[in-house]
Formats: C-alpha cells, structure tokens, sequence
C-alpha cells in the first residue's frame, strides 16, 4: 500500500504535547474514494488550537532521537482536564487542502475527478498524500492553482454561513470581531455584494484602515477610548443584533450586547426594567483570546450568547442549499474568496520554533499556507 508523510499531535498522560512527522500506510481505496496528492493546506485559526492546543509554548523544544522531525511542549496541569478528550490519540492535522487526484475509486464520481486539482475538507490534510470520499472534494476550475483553492472550505463557508444564520434567524444586518482577518475581508466583499450592512470590530488603526481601503462603511476600533461610543452609533444605524466574534474571551462579547441595547433603546417609548423585547445574539466562533468570558449583563433580558461552528450549520442548512454555497465559492474563487499568504513552508517548517513563533501569531495578513511535497 502506498505511505505518505504525515503531522500528527498528540497529548500523552505524562502531561507533554508532541508534534511529530511520521511515516503512515494509506488506508485502501473505495469505489467512492479518491487518493490526493496534497499540494497545498492553509495554517487556519482551528488547525492552531489542534496543533498545540493547551500546550505552553514558551516550552517547545526538538526531539533529538527521532528520524523524523518532532517536537514536545509541556501542558500546564490546570489545562490537563481539558485534555482529556484526546488523551493518547495520535491526531492527524490540517483541516483543508488542495492538490491532484492521482487515483480513483470505480464509482462515477471519483472516476470524474481523476487528473483533476480539486479542493477538500475533512482533516489530516497536513500530509503529502491523503485518501478520502469524493464527495469530501471540489473539481477546481481548470488551470486553477492548488494554492488557490487551499482555502476555499473554511473561511469561505463559514463566511457564507454567518450571513445564511443571519437570515434564517432573522436578523437584518452583522456584527464581525477581528475583522480584518482574511475571512473578515471575504465577509465585507460578500456584504458589499449582497446589499448587507456590516459593523467591523477590529483591534488597532492600521486595521481599521485595511477595511475602510476595502470600502467598509463601519469600522470599529477597540483600543479606542471611544469605542462603545462609535460602536454604538454604527449599531444604531444598521439595526444590526447579531455577531460573530472570534475574540472568545474577555469583556467583548458583554460590550458588544450592552451597544447594541443602547442603539435599541434610543427608538424606546417608555421603560421597561427588564430593558428592550429585542433579541440580540452573540456567537463566540473563535478562542483568539484565551481568557474567560465575561458577561456583565447591562442589556436586559432578551439576549443569548452560544457558540457557533461551520459543519454543524451546514448540517442545519441541508445539503441542497449547502450545495448552492459551495458553488458560490467556486463561482468567485479568484474575486470574493481570493486567499492571501505571507509565507510558503513545508512541512517540517511546521515544526521549526522560530516558524512556530510567526504563526502563531494569527496576524492579519498573516497566513501561512504549507506545500506538503516541498
């Protein structure tokens, strides 16, 4: 059977991280399986917290014995308990990826993707070669590059989903923290087309400034000393009650509620103690801030603040209108959905402390996307 290089992590009882390439057998092909030659996966926020999760990696150091590159971080042993959950497991990384398919199943499907460069999903992508269902894959555009279309599942999706969540649950217009993100940036591009008003939250002015040179109306800095104020106004003008934060922790969240019941209650005709009948909603989709969450409740009773993750949405939005997003993506692959990186490594790049520390980062316009057989 044939191998392929693989990054996997893991978190062994000890109470250490280890980050290791390793030589894995591929699994055989089914008739609706298809075999990728992986030429290119993206760095994502989510493949991070996989990555290293509660590891401190001010610890990192290399694994000298192995015959492959590795490296090990000690897991403070107040986070051990969140651990648990993959105690043991050697977990293959990588959420998304790009490159040819270089054998195929006997089912029609995976026969029409022979040959082709297509995009996938589904994990482990962090290898020089991967085995997967069809259906896990997208036929790019002919002539597209595997670096085009590395991209084009999570970001582009979850994109996608805040404003299908925004309109099945009502809402008429968004709220996005650390916006200026590459999937902030295919956000406001999709709001722009589609006729969308978008509040953009952002956490310093050379941010801001990348947003409004994209034609954002709305831009919020956070280390203003009049953020609540200005973000209060833009709420009042959109009406917006619903945001997508990837901040996680700290006071942001609770801040975000408390502006827009004051943008409400400027329309108020009397008072009420239990404050606006306005639902606003709060999704926590990213942990960019490690720190617990605080809610302060000055916005009254009609409020929630919940998590919000991609392939469960699309689960809730069926397979037909996920489809139609799907083709969206590949419609406006080089406009709309275009990813940007700062830097191309390979795979034991992945494990050089020094790459470690750029990104880890998650700077905007900080993205490192792999290319596996480099």
């Amino acid at each position: 059977m044939p191998s392929t290089l693989q990054l996997t992590s893991t978190v062994l009882p000890s109470g250490q991280l280890e980050i290791a390439l390793v030589h894995q057998t591929l699994p055989p092909l089914g008739d609706h399986d298809v075999r990728v030659e992986v030429q290119a996966t993206p760095i994502n926020p989510s493949d991070i917290g996989l990555l290293f999760g509660a590891a401190d990696l001010s610890t990192l150091r290399a694994i000298s014995d192995r015959p492959l590159p590795a490296i090990t971080a000690d897991i403070p042993a107040q986070a051990m308990a969140g651990m648990a959950g993959r105690l043991g497991q050697s977990l293959p990384v990588g959420n998304e990826g790009a490159g040819r398919v270089v054998q195929a199943g006997a089912a029609p499907e995976a026969q029409a993707l022979l040959g082709r460069t297509v995009a996938m999903v589904g994990g482990g992508m962090y290898a020089q070669q991967r085995v997967l269902p069809a259906s896990q894959c997208l036929a790019l555009p002919d002539g597209t590059p595997a670096a085009d279309g590395a991209s084009c599942f999570i970001n582009p999706l979850t994109a996608l989903g805040m404003v299908e969540t925004m309109r099945r649950e009502g809402h008429k217009a968004l709220i996005h923290t650390a916006a200026a993100s590459n999937l902030g940036q295919m956000l406001n591009r999709i709001c722009q087309q589609d006729g969308i008003e978008l509040v953009n939250i952002v956490r310093q002015p050379a941010q801001a400034k990348i947003l409004r040179d994209l034609g954002a109306r709305h831009v919020c800095d956070s280390s203003s000393p009049s953020f609540e104020t200005e973000l209060t106004e833009a709420l009042a003008q959109t009406g917006a009650t619903l945001a997508f934060d990837a901040i996680g922790g700290g006071t942001l969240a609770s801040q975000i509620l408390s502006c827009m019941e004051s943008a409400i209650q400027r329309e108020a005709k009397e008072y009420s103690r239990y404050g606006s009948n306005t639902h606003k909603q709060v999704y926590l989709y990213g942990n960019l801030n490690l720190a617990p969450t605080e809610i302060r409740r000055s916005f009254g009773m009609a409020w929630g603040v919940g998590g919000w993750l991609l392939f469960p949405s699309l689960n809730r939005f069926g397979a037909e209108r996920t489809q139609a997003l799907k083709q969206r993506v590949m419609n406006e692959l080089h406009t709309t959905f275009a990813s940007h990186y700062s830097q191309t490594i390979s795979l034991p790049d992945v494990l050089n402390t020094q790459t470690i520390a750029a990104y880890t980062q998650r700077t905007t316009s900080g993205k490192f996307l792999i290319k596996p057989n480099q």
